[in-house]
């Protein structure tokens, strides 16, 4: 008895889980110069750009950034999400 609520359970959390995805449309693209590109590769192309330029602030004020192999990836990360969220979402 316990064995068949379990996958009741499991079932009806799947279905659950499942129904949000089912209604998902096509991934937004945007046109450049007649060729359509994902957004998200924009989106990740500016947001590196502008990890280079906080670097370069960086560098001009002399401060030191303390695991810049982790720390500027991550920025660049955050300006892709956001950049993401603000014009796609």
């Amino acid at each position: 008895m316990m064995a068949l609520r379990n996958s009741r359970f499991t079932r009806s959390l799947l279905l659950l889980i499942g129904s949000p995805l089912s209604s998902c449309s096509r991934a937004p693209s945007v046109d450049v110069l007649g060729s359509f590109f994902p957004a998200w590769l924009l989106c990740f192309v500016a947001g590196i750009v502008l990890a280079a330029l906080v670097r370069l602030l960086l560098l001009r004020l002399n401060m030191k950034v303390p695991f810049p192999i982790v720390a500027y990836p991550s920025l660049a990360a955050f300006f892709t999400f956001t950049l993401w969220l603000v014009f796609f979402y």
